[in-house]
């Protein structure tokens, strides 16, 4: 099957389910996540960064994917780029990608929608819809205010100006949530009182939450035990939280931490106890069937699972 367009999702989840956003870098990663949309019947987001382009290389990313489409025909999935800036937004369209991600949540306010809109009239000649970020998504550290706090997270009046004024489909937005194994070091969790201010300036409007990883602390453990010096303060999204979220609109969750742990998990326990071998190949089958597995349960949380059935297949 080809890849669709990820606002045909979004005009199917919103308020009652939502689609994980998968980053990945390898083969095994490919495998496992294919394996897991098509075994379950759920749609998912193949989610290509900047970084695992200059790992694997884009024409190698791409080439996966569409390989992987052939092995699982039944899969229904887009394939997005994932924090990209101009160079790589400009070099993914026309490329095969339904949807990019232009990040200029770091500039200010004008300069970002300036950015954004210059993706969004080139993305859309080509009818690939494109997500942006308002916000500094960087979490909120222990020794911040309440005001320094709330300075991070996206302005619930500005982002409706900047849909606007950008036409962007899609908005990452900065709640609470950060990148990395350490999301709420503040240990305030995602602030639904922005989230819901935002929906009311936004309604219908679909919302993304980036640094949505759970970050299993028997995980942690099991890497530590095996040699690794995680911190085990380490910490994500609760279950509970995302599955509130799916209300205020988020239509897109993005994981990418807690794959990066199971892969640690795996292979440092396999060499530990197996130290005579050098074999890859046996870490890697049970990467793809822990991953497999791991997925499928997060479809469930997300509500998504089993929701390929429910997209008409005209739409496609």
């Amino acid at each position: 099957m080809n890849p669709i367009s990820s606002k045909i999702l979004f005009d199917h989840c919103y308020g009652k389910y939502t689609i994980a956003a998968v980053n990945v870098f390898t083969m095994e990663q490919v495998h496992g996540l294919f394996a897991a949309a098509q075994d379950s019947e759920t749609p998912v987001i193949i989610q290509l960064t900047p970084a695992a382009r200059n790992y694997a290389h884009p024409d190698m990313l791409m080439a996966m994917v569409e390989a992987a489409s052939k092995i699982y025909p039944k899969t229904v999935y887009t394939i997005h780029l994932d924090h990209g800036v101009e160079a790589h937004v400009f070099d993914a369209i026309g490329k095969g990608y339904t949807s990019v991600m232009i990040d200029a949540s770091h500039d200010e306010f004008e300069t970002n929608i300036k950015r954004t809109k210059a993706v969004v009239d080139a993305a859309h000649k080509k009818n690939i819809v494109v997500e942006a970020e308002l916000g500094v998504l960087s979490g909120v550290e222990d020794d911040l205010n309440i005001e320094e706090a709330r300075a991070k997270y996206t302005n619930p009046n500005q982002a409706k100006e900047f849909v606007e004024k950008t036409g962007c489909d899609s908005l990452a937005v900065a709640v609470g949530t950060s990148h990395g194994a350490y999301k709420f070091s503040g240990g305030r969790g995602l602030q639904f009182s922005v989230l819901e201010k935002i929906q009311q300036q936004l309604p219908g409007y679909p919302l993304v939450l980036h640094g949505s990883s759970g970050v299993n602390k028997n995980d942690i453990a099991e890497i530590n035990r095996y040699g690794g010096k995680l911190n085990e303060n380490a910490s994500g999204v609760t279950d509970e939280e995302l599955k509130k979220a799916i209300h205020y609109g988020i239509c897109k969750v993005n994981i990418a931490t807690d794959l990066r742990l199971l892969w640690t998990k795996i292979h440092r326990k396999f060499f530990v106890e197996h130290p005579d071998l050098f074999d890859l190949i046996i870490p890697g089958k049970d990467y793809m069937k822990a991953y497999k597995e791991f997925m499928i349960e997060r479809f469930e949380v997300f509500g998504c699972k089993g929701k390929s059935s429910t997209i008409k297949l005209n739409e496609l």
